[in-house]
């Protein structure tokens, strides 16, 4: 009987303990299970966020990179001389520009996705060919100025790090160097590649923030200033104006939107009519409003460090690339060799942004003149399929490169050229607002009320600071 009474307690202790380690593996093994669905969780987030990020990558294309080579370096240039040359006084502009910039782009991207043909085509298919002829002359003169003086910029930033070689071998290499890329290596391919150079022009916001800036004084100067626009002021005004509400992207972004549907089968062929609902216009509408929110911000941010840095210290004119380098020198104040730092960083904005916008205005001329007389293009065709596009952005970029052995200072041609372009936007620009409003050409996706208003308001605002340009310039106000 105490041999059976010892034996049930140890038995019994013995499954106590057994029980007691079970229920602890059991713990354990559920905090493992917890971890795990946790663990799975966080995957699934990360997975659903990364294919939320990837989704809005996808979105991303012919406004963003319309929007980089918005701030080209003809551009960074016209911006740079605001600065340096009236401080804080041109900063209303951008405000203003920008519902004019994003409903014109807008709708030269509608009207790309709706018609599946570019901008050159659909006016030459139902409006005056005297007028398209004009637009398309005056277009492809400023995109070929455009592109010598973008070359030429390039070639003279580049000197300010190797300047033993010289300006005409760096202008040929890079104009030879982008002729083959873009007849060799897909754009989309090239583009993407070389977008991420535009990251270059971030230093501007990075300074300006690093200087330090009154920023109620910012405010005051961009929202709640009254505008003085006389002979000093109207030149800049109209190359700001023209060199963001710019004509080469007109036709860019309408023939590169239809090259986005014909990549993803959408449009099988020109002339034929294109798939599209509300929810791809709406991914466009978002692709546009980064690019040129990107463009715009950029643009606002070089006046700003120009005026705080170049103004304040009595550089009032910039006649070479060191001048405009000089204004980001602030970023890398206290490193050794600080002006030289400031020189890459600019030089790698200007060429970047040079070796992406250079293809673009040669292909806005190419798509230009091969629609107006009813060639075959795109960058998505071979060169033996569209032998007479290619020729087209072959010679538009030989020839801009001859500009610069011509004796014309590259910096000044870049402001001229921006100048230029806000003359042949004006009759572009009242043709976009017919178009986009056009029920016979886009149908149910024609333009809506603030889209016709801002693109109206952009022809309004660029007519009359061009007729204000020539009569202070037939006066004599401006030499």
């Amino acid at each position: 009987m105490l041999t059976t009474l010892i034996i049930s307690v140890f038995m019994g202790s013995h499954m106590t303990k057994k029980l007691g380690e079970f229920e602890k593996n059991t713990r354990k093994f559920n905090r493992k299970v917890v971890q795990t669905e946790h663990h799975a969780k966080n995957i699934a987030k990360h997975m659903i966020h990364r294919g939320r990020f990837n989704r809005f990558l996808r979105v991303l294309g012919p406004g963003v990179v319309t929007g980089a080579a918005d701030d080209d370096p003809s551009g960074i240039a016209t911006y740079s001389q605001a600065g340096a040359g009236f401080g804080l006084g041109f900063l209303w502009v951008f405000p203003v520009m920008y519902p004019m910039l994003l409903a014109v782009q807008e709708s030269c991207s509608r009207i790309g996705a709706v018609t599946g043909k570019g901008l050159a085509a659909v006016i030459k298919e139902n409006y005056s060919k005297k007028l398209l002829f004009m637009s398309v002359i005056l277009v492809v003169i400023a995109n070929t100025i455009n592109i010598g003086a973008d070359l030429g910029a390039m070639a003279a930033t580049s000197q300010l790090f190797m300047p033993d070689i010289s300006f005409g071998f760096l202008a040929i290499v890079y104009a030879v160097a982008i002729v083959l890329l873009v007849v060799f290596v897909s754009y989309k391919k090239y583009a993407k590649i070389l977008k991420w150079l535009a990251i270059a022009l971030f230093s501007y916001p990075v300074t300006a923030f690093l200087i330090g800036q009154d920023w109620p004084e910012l405010l005051r100067n961009t929202f709640a200033v009254m505008p003085t626009i006389n002979a000093e002021t109207i030149y800049i005004l109209v190359g700001i104006l023209g060199t963001t509400v710019s004509p080469y992207l007109f036709f860019w972004d309408t023939s590169e939107i239809v090259e986005e549907e014909i990549s993803h089968h959408r449009l099988t062929a020109t002339g034929k009519d294109p798939k599209i609902n509300r929810h791809f216009l709406k991914s466009i509408r978002l692709d546009n409003f980064f690019g040129m929110t990107l463009a715009s911000v950029t643009a606002w941010f070089i006046v700003v460090v120009c005026a705080s840095v170049l103004f304040r210290n009595g550089v009032h004119d910039i006649t070479t690339a060191a001048d405009a380098a000089r204004a980001l020198e602030p970023l890398v104040q206290g490193f050794p060799n600080a002006g030289l730092i400031a020189k890459i960083i600019f030089s790698t904005g200007i060429i970047g942004i040079g070796l992406l916008a250079i293809p673009t205005l040669a292909g806005s001329s190419a798509y230009a003149i091969s629609e107006t007389l009813g060639w075959k293009e795109g960058l998505y065709r071979k060169f033996s399929k569209a032998i007479g596009f290619y020729v087209i952005i072959i010679l538009a970029t030989l020839i801009g490169l001859i500009i610069n052995f011509v004796g014309i200072d590259p910096i000044q041609a870049l402001v001229f050229t921006a100048v230029f372009n806000g003359i042949a936007a004006v009759p572009l620009l009242f043709m976009i607002a017919r178009v986009g409003n056009n029920s016979n050409i886009m149908g149910q996706y024609k333009n809506g009320v603030v889209s016709n208003v801002f693109v109206r308001i952009s022809f309004i605002a660029m007519l009359a600071a061009v007729l204000a340009l020539f009569y202070f310039l037939l006066t004599g106000q401006i030499v």
